[in-house]
């Protein structure tokens, strides 16, 4: 029997390897569902992977109920093990830059739609339009949440210093055993339970084994000014910075 929970603990944990932060970022983002929606949330987990946001939201409040749309069938595999039985959550399989995605949606609208370390895969443009479509079914009042990689362009003598120290944090942490990225793929494509599900993840998406696999992506996003002003411009209300660590930020924007 697999074990699903194991598979979800060890995506949280090559993720941690690349963000030490992480559960803090969570914290606060929940902290704002909490402050903004209340207790009880209707929520879009969007580009959910293995559900790291729906189990944090699900533990704090008890009484939400998730949304959680994805395009990787890996991903999806482990979310869909993870929470079997659990009637709070339903899954969606789309894709964040089909115009009509939202009709697959099984609700009109949502009081928070949360996403972490995941649209900085797209490009600027369809990233503009994919903000409009957030806004679109966010109620009046609802918040949009984006935990990402957001960098200061200002202060580059300490950007680079903090560079070097967190390739040395991650050097020393993988010699300890820690997964990267292409190790936790390896393993994901060795477990008989998802190898089917990784080899169409690689068809769809690309294999993260490989390092020279080309990338289409070619104007990233990369400051929390661009993506305040973005969603700005999308109608959202109010948009602002409500943490960040010296190579990731979280904003939020009010519908």
């Amino acid at each position: 029997m697999t074990d699903w929970h194991g598979w979800q603990d060890s995506w949280d944990r090559q993720q941690e390897w690349y963000m030490p932060d992480r559960e803090e970022r969570f914290r606060v983002m929940l902290d704002l569902v909490e402050a903004l929606t209340g207790p009880e949330p209707r929520v879009l987990d969007l580009a959910c992977g293995t559900g790291s946001i729906t189990d944090r939201l699900l533990r704090r409040f008890p009484a939400a109920h998730s949304t959680a749309v994805d395009l990787d069938p890996a991903l999806l595999a482990i979310a869909r093990g993870h929470f079997a039985g659990d009637e709070r959550v339903t899954f969606v399989t789309a894709d964040l830059t089909d115009p009509d995605w939202t009709a697959a949606l099984p609700h009109r609208t949502y009081d928070a739609v949360l996403t972490a370390t995941a649209l900085h895969w797209i490009d600027a443009d369809p990233l503009r339009d994919l903000y409009g479509r957030i806004a679109g079914v966010l109620r009046p009042g609802g918040i949009f949440a984006n935990a990402d990689h957001m960098t200061d362009a200002d202060a580059p003598k300490i950007n680079t210093a903090y560079a070097d120290f967190n390739a040395a944090r991650k050097a020393r942490e993988q010699a300890a055993g820690a997964q990267d990225w292409a190790a936790w793929w390896t393993a994901v494509a060795a477990d008989p339970a998802l190898s089917e599900a990784a080899r169409e993840r690689f068809a769809l998406l690309g294999d993260p084994r490989d390092p020279a696999a080309p990338s289409a992506h070619r104007d990233r996003p990369s400051t929390v000014a661009w993506h305040v002003e973005a969603l700005r411009g999308a109608g959202f209300a109010e948009a602002r910075q409500a943490w960040c660590s010296p190579t990731d930020a979280l904003v939020i924007a009010l519908r």
